[in-house]
């Protein structure tokens, strides 16, 4: 499971935290350039705030989830 400070999984979407790149990166275990990768490829769900890209908790849950059921 990934690291996050939500304890209440019914919290409205926009009430959930939005994560960086860089933490995105840390929680996978990639670099930063992936991350880039993955969200202009439309693999990993994202929002532009200005010229930043943010990441939900939910969508990157989701992307990990996702990826552990092909490995299987």
């Amino acid at each position: 499971m990934l690291h996050t400070d939500v304890t209440n999984s019914e919290q409205p979407r926009m009430g959930l935290p939005l994560l960086s790149v860089r933490q995105v990166a840390g929680q996978l275990g990639v670099c930063t350039a992936t991350v880039y990768a993955l969200c202009a490829k439309g693999a990993l769900p994202h929002v532009r705030v200005l010229n930043a890209i943010r990441v939900a908790v939910g969508d990157l849950e989701a992307f990990v989830e996702g990826r552990q059921s092909r490995a299987r």
